[in-house]
């Protein structure tokens, strides 16, 4: 299946790295039936997409309604295989940027990403993780931007260097920063 190969073709970095690429292929065995859809209730396949400007001084962040914070763009795989799709048509939706284009197709991260119980169109959802892959995109910065009410309250670019300043979430900022930084040496 062509996540399973993508996931196989990146090549990690760093401990995290190598250790949340195991895991998730572990995991991909284990429950092959299911991985790609949120009916497995413990963990499951996302895929999100980082968005940076040409100058790539700025990132496209969506104001998330159920964590109330600064977050990237990105989605559950819902049973689609094609996680950069998953990532490039999430990224749309979410901004409402019509030209969106990954810089690789390859991932840039891996990530096993901790989600905390919550309420979502009124149904409770139990604690659980993604297991999640990520891409690095692009859009141009003069695009006109659109909130999607059911998923956020605010797009905007905001600048590469202050996310920490927006974000409640420590260690998605540790993830952004990662990102941006293997962007910065792979894409310019």
């Amino acid at each position: 299946m062509k996540y399973i190969e993508q996931i196989n073709h990146f090549i990690p970095e760093h401990e995290q790295d190598a250790n949340d690429k195991r895991l998730i292929l572990d995991y991909i065995k284990q429950f092959p039936h299911n991985i790609l859809l949120r009916e497995n209730e413990l963990a499951h396949i996302t895929s999100s997409g980082l968005i940076v400007n040409e100058q790539f001084d700025k990132v496209l962040m969506v104001h998330h309604n159920i964590y109330n914070t600064w977050a990237w763009t990105g989605g559950h795989a819902d049973g689609d295989t094609d996680l950069l799709y998953v990532a490039v048509k999430e990224a749309k939706e979410e901004t409402g940027v019509e030209e969106v284009r990954a810089l690789s197709e390859d991932i840039i991260s891996i990530d096993i990403l901790p989600v905390l119980g919550h309420m979502k169109r009124g149904k409770y959802v139990s604690a659980h993780l993604h297991l999640n892959v990520s891409y690095l995109l692009l859009a141009d910065e003069s695009s006109t931007l659109t909130i999607n009410e059911a998923e956020n309250s605010g797009v905007k670019w905001l600048e590469i260097d202050k996310l920490n300043q927006y974000s409640n979430e420590p260690y998605m900022v540790a993830v952004y920063e990662k990102i941006i930084e293997r962007g910065r040496r792979l894409y310019r």
